[in-house]
């Protein structure tokens, strides 16, 4: 287990499907986490990302142990060969997460102008213990309604040694849950106490940066970005073997090493006019995390570029999957060419969630900063029902 960790897995009869999906949803847990406890300089949210790699680490291994037992002859191992390599891959998303985190536990450090470079749009993420007192606990979040009325968002649960990933409306907060808030920090600054019983203690006012820590700063979140959007669709090219996916993956990771070169450039121009060079360091660790997560997700897609037939576990995925990922290519003169984009959703009838658009003069344009107008040429990816991905598709056409 990785940090030392000896806590003892055993068998137990889950799907290798079931792990696959879960698997996929803590890996994007995990980036979202490590990046957030990084730019709010927030220990307790690292603290989770630890937690939270200890469970990879367990997700891990049972779906090994499940693999070793489906593979009954030659053809079932040639078809889990790819499974093992996005399981390997998984990983490999989990440590660099934890190298992320790290920066926050074991005090590498940041400049403390990194935060006055980041936009004001970036949300606070806190964690909040539900108290027994709370007039939260023991009601859905439907019933609370805390997004409609505050913008703060419930994104994931630990109660005991459980996640729930992804709450939706009738999932019930306890008295003791630990939970990740993520909004607004007006409505942050709210909900906590209400939920915590403690009070709200806000980020002080950044310092300003110098401008080639600015540049440094504004590639690292957009590497992250890009990161985090090929992760979504590496495991999306594996459920739907999808091979379009898989290439605009590869795409998402030439342009991250493109930016970490341009990274690495504006870090060392920064450290002239450093007071404290050495506070860069966590900085330059933090573009090396975000490389590998790139890299990790384009080795999630091998089995797919390489046209590997697909192990009956990942086809039952997909057959139960309620929304897909898809690429489509906007032709000239078709029904979205000129369709306006508003919060990432076309304006069409049609329930598709644009997460990117690749625009061949413009580069990779990312939701939710999207405010744009589809047009001819365009490369959209992404996210919605089977029905609503035939009917994009041939609005596109």
């Amino acid at each position: 287990m990785n940090g030392g960790d000896e806590r003892t897995v055993r068998y137990e009869p889950t799907s290798v499907k079931d792990l696959l999906v879960e698997m996929k949803d803590t890996s994007e847990l995990l980036i979202d986490l490590s990046y957030s406890a990084v730019l709010h300089a927030s220990p307790t949210v690292a603290e989770e990302v630890v937690e939270l790699e200890h469970r990879m680490d367990v997700l891990q291994m049972r779906a090994r142990m499940s693999l070793m037992l489906a593979a009954r002859n030659p053809k079932d191992a040639e078809t889990l060969a790819p499974v093992l390599g996005v399981i390997s891959a998984a990983e490999k998303i989990a440590d660099a997460a934890g190298d992320i985190a790290k920066i926050v536990t074991e005090e590498i450090g940041l400049p403390d102008a990194m935060r006055g470079a980041l936009s004001e749009g970036v949300e606070t993420l806190v964690r909040g213990t539900v108290a027994a007192e709370s007039a939260y606990a023991g009601r859905t979040l439907n019933g609370i309604d805390l997004e409609s009325e505050t913008g703060v968002r419930v994104i994931a649960i630990r109660r005991d040694d459980d996640w729930i990933l992804n709450p939706g409306p009738t999932t019930r907060l306890e008295a003791g849950d630990v939970t990740l808030l993520r909004g607004p920090e007006a409505g942050v600054a709210d909900v906590f106490p209400e939920l915590s019983g403690e009070p709200f203690e806000p980020n002080p006012p950044a310092e300003p940066a110098i401008d080639d820590l600015e540049r440094a700063v504004d590639s690292i979140v957009l590497m992250k970005n890009l990161s985090e959007l090929a992760v979504d669709l590496a495991y999306g090219s594996v459920l739907f073997d999808n091979e379009e996916l898989a290439e605009e993956v590869s795409n998402l990771e030439i342009e991250v090493d493109a930016l970490q070169s341009r990274f690495e450039a504006w870090t060392l121009r920064a450290a002239r006019e450093a007071d404290d060079p050495v506070s860069l360091r966590g900085l330059i660790h933090l573009g090396v995390a975000t490389e590998e997560i790139s890299d990790a997700a384009l080795a999630i897609t091998e089995g797919v570029r390489r046209d590997l037939d697909v192990h009956p576990v990942v086809e039952m995925a997909v057959q139960e999957s309620d929304e897909i990922i898809t690429r489509t290519v906007v032709t000239e003169g078709s029904d979205l060419d000129g369709t306006a984009i508003t919060d990432g959703v076309p304006a069409t009838d049609v329930s598709t969630s644009v997460l990117a658009i690749r625009r061949p003069e413009d580069g990779w344009l990312l939701a939710p900063d999207i405010d744009t107008t589809l047009r001819g040429g365009d490369v959209v990816i992404s996210k919605g029902t089977r029905t609503s991905a035939a009917e994009f598709d041939a609005l596109a056409a």
